[in-house]
């Protein structure tokens, strides 16, 4: 059953009852503001699933009052699905003329005054100008949104991956209200080590006034503003230097005094931007980090973030991500998961036996492919983001002719790239089509007249977008991995129970919940008494988020899993165990921070988001090919054609 819930101009709160196919079997109850709260709580035992606009306006609210629901249908998320698929690209949903439902939601901040809590919110009732304009165009949307998912060619995938980006936004939701256990005194700390005592903001501290005197005196150049980009270029050049940007990697290519302490003035200088005491002050309330999440944020699906950095967490700061006392952090990171996904989309075995109980990278060389690990990282790098020259250029012939299928799939998809077409994930997200500059280029090149400068401009502008579609289709169906598995552990989480803690909100007080994701890693904060329960779940989801994908295809996800007190004591072990042993569960980092098109940052590595029930969904699948993901009709559920 569906519970569809919109705002009428007049400021109540209409909700309507629907079946399978969105034929209405209740009569619609209008509710004050103030009453939506007992009225989701009171019908929350069946389980419906919520349909709203847009999770993050209507969930704050409702966790503010205790409550958190199981299952919703996200109509902004699944329209911009939907909107986009190859596979809904002739419904009336994907041919319709642009409107409100494809602008992007302003994102407002949450101010938080002293004395109030951080979700003491009431339900935003600005939706219209009057009368039931905003219901209905809700109910329309719905509708379109159902008939698009049934009449298409491979419904299955849709229902999974729309019911899994909805409960994702939930996650982030809860995520953001729970927060991240924060210990101020320990940032404090950590800071003054690193920068020296606390000063005002728009201060230097002693340490960055010491390198910043010291990076002068090199350069010979003593009213030189490090902070100023072009400034600095300049006084590079001026010193000799053949220095063409001041990013890191750049800078490191040089020789001279001045670059070890610039580039550590840069990396202080930024971690006193992104995580200094103006940051913990501001974002760090109640001994908790609150970010802002962004489902959907990136075109892979790939989350973002609005607010708080909650993606960029340095090894710095880490240490003051500490458990609540008789709690513990279950920090889980998926080993070389975009090449898994790899193995499993093109239903590469040789691939995927490489990978089988042990860690991937060792098992190619265990094959014979290459001679050492870090060859067959590289390799298998260049695959994924195209890679045609240095180490990775010249490994990956070897990869290709091992791995046949898997470099067959992302050279296909880079082709339908540079031809400027469009590849789809494993659930049905599909790439954007290149811009009319793109578009433009490319005819130039064309034209009788065109130059050859035209000719190199448009073919390097197609192996850009080549590579952006050769990474998309991985990290697209590597992200719809990871919402599986987050959905799958939010639901066996939600079960468990232990002793309520004072001062703690109360929709988490005594119940192991997810309250971070960085790429492919999750923490879970729990009671120490059920942290054994909430590993095996930890790993369980795993599996089954693999089963949903990819069905019977022997692949593993393989999973490094911690339990510490502190989130750099996981980080540690991790990278102990990495460089001491080939332990088949080691950390790994399996993608490079982003791919560039036309000099922009197009996309990066997998963020890990979340979902709803998944393990009677795949008990109940039949074992399917390795190219036909479940049909969710139980756990997640059909988001958009109901069980």
């Amino acid at each position: 059953m569906y519970l569809l819930a919109s705002r009428t101009g007049s400021g109540e709160i209409l909700v309507t009852a629907l079946d399978a196919v969105g034929a209405q079997i209740e009569p619609p109850l209008r509710l004050a503001p103030g009453g939506f709260s007992d009225f989701v709580l009171a019908r929350e035992p069946e389980e419906p699933r919520w349909v709203w606009d847009d999770t993050s306006r209507w969930s704050p609210a409702l966790l503010g009052a205790g409550i958190r629901v199981r299952r919703c249908h996200d109509l902004r998320l699944c329209h911009a699905i939907l909107r986009g698929s190859a596979l809904t690209a002739t419904s009336e949903l994907g041919r319709r003329i642009p409107g409100r439902w494809d602008q992007a939601p302003v994102l407002q901040s949450v101010a938080v005054p002293s004395g109030v809590t951080l979700f003491d919110l009431t339900l935003d009732t600005d939706e219209g100008t009057g009368g039931e304009s905003a219901a209905d165009d809700t109910m329309a949307e719905f509708l379109s949104q159902l008939e698009a998912v049934s009449a298409c060619a491979e419904p299955g995938r849709l229902r999974l991956l729309l019911a899994a980006e909805s409960v994702g936004a939930l996650i982030a939701a809860e995520m953001q209200f729970a927060g991240l256990p924060w210990r101020t005194d320990i940032h404090d700390q950590l800071l003054t080590s690193e920068l020296g005592p606390r000063v005002a903001h728009g201060t230097r501290p002693e340490r960055l006034e010491q390198l910043a005197a010291r990076i002068r005196g090199e350069l010979d150049d003593p009213m030189l503003n490090l902070d100023s980009q072009q400034e600095l270029l300049k006084s590079l050049q001026r010193a000799g230097l053949t220095a063409t940007s001041t990013r890191a990697w750049e800078l490191k290519k040089l020789e001279h005094p001045v670059i070890k302490p610039l580039l550590e003035y840069k990396k202080l200088a930024r971690l006193l931007s992104a995580n200094g005491w103006y940051w913990m002050d501001t974002w760090i309330v109640d001994g908790r980090f609150h970010p802002e999440y962004v489902p959907g944020g990136a075109a892979t699906g790939r989350w973002g973030a609005s607010g708080g950095g909650a993606l960029q967490l340095p090894k710095q700061v880490r240490g003051a991500v500490v458990a609540d006392e008789g709690w513990k952090l279950v920090v889980a990171d998926a080993a070389q998961l975009e090449p898994r996904i790899l193995a499993a989309l093109s239903a590469d075995t040789a691939m995927a036996t490489a990978g089988r109980g042990t860690d991937l990278y060792a098992g190619i060389v265990a094959s014979g492919v290459v001679g050492t690990r870090d060859h067959a990282k590289a390799a298998m790098l260049g695959a994924m983001y195209g890679a045609t020259t240095g180490e990775s250029g010249r490994l990956l012939p070897r990869l290709a002719r091992a791995y046949p299928r898997a470099l067959g799939l992302t050279e296909t998809a880079a082709r339908a790239g540079e031809r400027g077409d469009i590849v789809t994930t494993r659930l049905g997200r599909s790439s954007p089509r290149p811009g009319e500059g793109w578009q433009a280029t490319q005819a130039q090149a064309y034209d009788p007249a065109a130059s050859a400068a035209d000719e190199r401009r448009a073919r390097s502008q197609a192996r850009d977008w080549g590579r952006f579609t050769r990474n998309f289709v991985v990290q697209g169906s590597a992200a719809e991995w990871a919402l599986c598995w987050m959905a799958e552990v939010r639901r066996e989480l939600w079960s468990l129970r232990h002793t309520p803690v004072r001062g703690r909100p109360s929709a988490f007080a005594g119940t192991p919940h997810l309250v971070f994701f960085l790429h492919d890693e999750i923490i879970v904060h729990t009671p120490v008494a059920l942290v054994d329960e909430v590993e095996r779940i930890i790993t369980r989801a795993a599996e089954t988020a693999g089963r949903l994908l990819f069905g019977d295809f022997p692949v593993d996800f393989l999973l490094t899993v911690a339990t510490v007190d502190c989130y750099s004591e996981a980080k540690l072990r991790a990278r102990r165990e990495d460089e001491s042993m080939p332990d088949p569960l080691r950390l790994t980092a399996t993608a490079a921070d982003g791919i560039r098109v036309d000099g922009e940052l197009v996309d990066g590595a997998v963020i890990v988001a979340g979902g709803d029930s998944l393990a009677q969904c795949a008990a109940r699948s039949s074992p399917r090919a390795a190219h036909s993901p479940t049909d969710s009709r139980a756990g997640l559920g059909c988001s958009a054609a109901a069980s």
